[in-house]
């Protein structure tokens, strides 16, 4: 983290561009689409929307119980999730889907348990899925009310998804437009739902403690972070807004995806490649980190040696950078990997050498792939490698 003035002064210079942005975003936030209020779908026209996704191959599809390694997506353009072989030693080349699951419309996030079961936060309920066999077992309703069942960017239902240390729990936010949200809690045993807490507007993002005991809801449109206990559903929620709330729902600046640090329990929470919320859920205290991408940033996960990375979804300005991979090292130095078009969400492999990053997107210009980048080669190119429709959320099994 260098610069002259350090970064007090990066953060003063950097606050005036984003002023000039927060007006145009007033301005014309009922033209925006992404993280403004309304609701947009990618423009037909493009080559990226109009592109039809590459069918599973049935002939590459294993039988019997999936191979460790595969990615799992959630399509969020055709209601399913795919299965991809992600290639020679995970690299990408020559990966392809191996096959396609019906979820439910419009799936979300999801995520993966140690006993192979996938939890899918779809617009109506929870899909379970078994990705040894790759079968749906349920869809599991919501309890909390969101609406008619829709597609699109701002549909209701579920968004963050995650598990309990444990596995006996799952944790999804459900997105009720206009207004709060809910998480709500899924006994993974009975796969029913045991519990309701309320939260911010459009939980983009779930997480859980490493103890266990809480549950973070980011609630992107209230610019506010929700802990829940775990056992008694009792919750408080902790402004992080390191650009102010002004402009609302019009506003870019908003919290999106978070990752909780197992070292200290603190939730890391990126801001438009220049600003890294950190945030101590025990006091509500966000102190703040210098950032170099400087693009709008979506996705974030964290690699087993504690290195994050942050997808960076491409400009909302024209002094914004392009899409990227922010990789993070536990000392704070960064390295920021360019890709090729939008992309929303990233998973790491277990040894934490490669990041698979999806070109889904929540907002117009994505493509049906992933981009597959060799974390412990810098020279490498990104691999791009074609994997279900409009992919979301992404787990590596």
């Amino acid at each position: 983290m260098t610069g002259t003035g350090g970064p007090r002064a990066a953060f003063r210079k950097a606050s005036a561009p984003r002023i000039r942005r927060l007006g145009l975003a007033l301005i014309a936030a009922a033209l925006l689409a992404g993280c403004a209020t309304g609701t947009t779908e990618a423009d037909p026209g493009t080559p990226e929307a109009s592109s039809a996704a590459a069918a599973p191959d049935p002939s590459r599809a294993p039988e019997g119980r999936t191979p460790d390694g595969t990615l799992l997506v959630a399509d969020f353009g055709s209601d399913t999730v795919t299965f991809v072989d992600p290639g020679r030693d995970g690299s990408g080349e020559g990966g392809a889907p191996i096959a396609s699951v019906k979820v439910g419309t419009a799936p979300y996030g999801l995520v993966v348990g140690e006993d192979g079961r996938a939890w899918v936060a779809t617009a109506e309920g929870v899909a379970v899925v078994d990705t040894e066999q790759r079968t749906r077992l349920a869809l599991i309703p919501y309890a909390t009310e969101s609406g008619p069942v829709t597609t699109g960017e701002y549909r209701g239902g579920g968004m963050g998804i995650a598990l309990a240390p444990d596995g006996s729990r799952v944790y999804v936010g459900v997105n009720v437009p206009g207004e709060d949200g809910a998480v709500e809690v899924i006994d993974t045993a009975t796969r029913e739902v045991t519990g309701t807490a309320p939260v911010g507007m459009r939980p983009f993002d779930v997480d859980v403690s490493p103890d266990g005991r809480e549950v973070y809801a980011t609630d992107h449109d209230s610019f506010d972070v929700t802990a829940v206990d775990a056992d008694t559903l009792k919750t408080r929620r902790m402004e992080v807004a390191p650009y102010g709330t002004e402009g609302g729902l019009g506003s870019w600046l908003k919290p999106h995806y978070a990752v909780v640090r197992p070292a200290d329990g603190k939730l890391l929470l990126p801001f438009e490649g220049e600003r890294l919320a950190v945030l101590d859920p025990r006091t509500g205290k966000v102190t703040i980190e210098r950032m170099t991408a400087n693009t709008h940033q979506h996705g974030a996960t964290l690699a087993p040696d504690g290195t994050l990375l942050v997808v960076g979804t491409g400009p909302i300005g024209s002094d914004d950078e392009e899409p990227s991979l922010t990789v993070r090292a536990p000392d704070g130095s960064e390295r920021v990997v360019p890709l090729e078009g939008p992309h929303e969400d990233v998973a790491v492999s277990a040894d934490g050498g490669t990041a698979y990053v999806t070109g889904g997107f929540t907002r117009d210009g994505y493509w049906n792939g992933i981009t597959v980048v060799d974390l412990d080669d810098e020279k490498s190119e990104p691999v791009r490698l074609t994997a279900g429709n409009r992919p979301l959320g992404i787990a590596v099994l």
